[in-house]
């Protein structure tokens, strides 16, 4: 996964908050998600088809990090929820 990866929720998860943090069902594999305050945030912005690095940008507007720890973070993120199918990632061609 890079910088330039689009990334979009997979249909069929029911999301709540709970306390500031946000759980999440998938319907498909029965499976409960904590996701956290910052995966939480991470999901609504993935509500969209959004680039990681728009991902990465987007939460250094609110988290006191570097771009580099945040790149790492968030892809590790993602990878999990693209390894329990909850994702969807495409990489886009530069032509």
């Amino acid at each position: 996964m890079i910088n330039t990866t689009v990334i979009s929720q997979v249909e069929g998860n029911i999301v709540s908050d709970m306390d500031g943090e946000k759980v999440m069902l998938s319907i498909q594999n029965g499976k409960y998600y904590n996701l956290g305050q910052v995966g939480g945030d991470i999901w609504s912005l993935i509500k969209d088809p959004i680039s990681v690095q728009q991902i990465v940008s987007s939460l250094q507007s609110i988290y006191d990090i570097s771009q580099k720890e945040c790149e790492e973070q968030v892809i590790s993120f993602l990878e999990k929820l693209q390894d329990e199918g909850l994702i969807l990632a495409k990489e886009m061609n530069h032509s």
